[in-house]
């Protein structure tokens, strides 16, 4: 008999020691923790004026020397805020930033970038499409610094309408060849582009770096991406305005990087607004840095798609927060999720919620055969949230999911979704565990009719 009960005890002592299930933290929790690790970066007291090292605002001058003798002051003193006075500035050639500095864009002043290809050599190390080489350096260039912002009213014109925009014509080999080096693991050091090649150069474009502020600026007329985030970490982008038409003009490409927070922006682009990235193929799968925790609000979309995550995505993409949007105009569609299956990867963990969109081709796309290409690396897409999301019009399709045979799309949540009108409702195909709750595509069908 004492040999049961203690027996019994033993048991009841290692139950009553096992761990409790932990409870799932809400979407909220997990978009503030993110939160709480963005923190914009301190401005420098040491205040300088552009035009006491010889800018002059007269739509004529020469200002680069101005900017790198200002920029080596402010170096001198470990960090600077230099100040532009209202005028239109001729820039003939990149800027390259350093740590500790800050831009100050005042209400009237414009950043006119020049259009030789040669100002912007020798070439830098960037990235292009998702793969790691050398080319002609972003207008704008931040590389493995810390603490640098990009502030206030006045405009950033990449002038590049009738420049560099052009070499998206003379491309291709180019592009092709870049896709080759990262799919045959070519040596970086022997990725050289630059002169003789026509992969267009960023607008703006920090690289490696660490506490970052974008705010206030108007930008426009980019030669490619306006604002790539490359394998860089806290980041605020505030009341930024995007007239930016030029072909790939995407707004902000965040790429290999984390805690994000891009809110209160007026877009108005020529492609994506947003556009999510990781990587391309076989790179991006070796770097296996994701993008994630990135949260976009309150934001008002006008352009080719709002949000995309993809196509390159190959290191993967996770925490993803699209809240409080609404739309400033036409978007082809509203929320875009594609890959292929050269990219492998994972999109996952995607919440989009309260956003209105009016008219559009797709309101909600994910696919993961994008231009109906690759083999070999399907991507696990899964656990996407879509609540309370409202659109006028979908011209095409109102819900499209695309899996993949060998690898189906799952785990995507609707409730509460509206879609006024649509051609086609909805569209799926190789999904599984799509959860509908109250979501209506169409007229509402309310009380049935019945027999007179």
């Amino acid at each position: 008999m004492k040999r049961c009960v203690f027996f019994i005890l033993i048991a009841f002592s290692c139950i009553s020691w096992r761990p409790s299930a932990q409870k799932e933290p809400s979407r909220e929790e997990k978009r503030d923790s993110i939160l709480k690790n963005i923190v914009p970066p301190k401005i420098s007291a040491n205040k300088v004026l552009l035009t006491d090292f010889g800018a002059a605002g007269d739509s004529s001058t020469d200002c680069k020397p101005a900017f790198d003798k200002a920029i080596r002051a402010c170096k001198a003193k470990k960090g600077g805020r230099i100040v532009v006075p209202a005028g239109t500035y001729i820039i003939k050639g990149p800027i390259h930033l350093i740590s500790n500095l800050c831009i100050d864009l005042q209400k009237g002043s414009k950043l006119v970038f020049g259009t030789n290809p040669s100002d912007y050599l020798p070439a830098v190390l960037t990235s292009w499409e998702g793969t790691f080489l050398y080319n002609y350096s972003p207008f704008i260039y931040g590389y493995q610094l810390e603490n640098v912002a990009i502030i206030g009213e006045g405009v950033i014109d990449g002038n590049s309408r009738d420049s560099f925009s052009l070499w998206s014509d003379k491309q291709k080999d180019s592009q092709l060849l870049s896709r080759k080096m990262n799919h045959e693991n070519t040596p970086l050091k022997d990725r050289k582009f630059g002169k003789g090649y026509f992969l267009r150069p960023h607008l703006i474009q920090f690289f490696e770096c660490k506490n970052i502020l974008v705010e206030g600026l108007t930008i426009t007329n980019s030669p490619f991406w306006c604002v790539h985030i490359l394998k860089s970490e806290n980041f605020t982008a505030r009341k930024v305005k995007f007239n930016a038409f030029n072909k790939n003009n995407d707004g902000f490409d965040p790429e290999y990087s984390k805690n994000i927070l891009i809110e209160d922006i007026d877009f108005n682009n020529g492609d994506d607004n947003v556009a999510i990235k990781a990587g391309r193929d076989h790179e991006g799968r070796s770097t296996a840095i994701p993008s994630e925790n990135i949260i976009i609000r309150n934001c008002r979309f006008k352009g080719l798609h709002g949000v995309v995550i993809g196509s390159e995505m190959s290191a993967g993409v996770q925490n993803v927060f699209v809240e409080n949007c609404s739309y400033g105009g036409y978007c082809k569609r509203g929320i875009f999720l594609k890959s292929n299956p050269d990219r492998g990867g994972y999109i996952r963990n995607i919440y989009v919620n309260d956003v209105e969109f009016g008219e559009v081709e797709d309101c909600f796309f994910i696919t993961s055969y994008y231009h109906g290409e690759g083999k070999g690396f399907e991507t696990d897409i899964r656990d996407v949230f879509v609540e309370n999301v409202k659109c006028r019009r979908a011209t095409n399709a109102g819900v499209v999911i695309q899996g993949y045979p060998s690898k189906k799309v799952r785990d995507v949540h609707l409730s509460n979704v509206t879609i006024d009108s649509a051609a086609t409702g909805l569209s799926l195909t190789n999904a599984e565990n799509i959860v509908f709750n109250n979501v209506v595509i169409g007229a509402e069908v309310k009380v049935p009719s019945h027999v007179k």
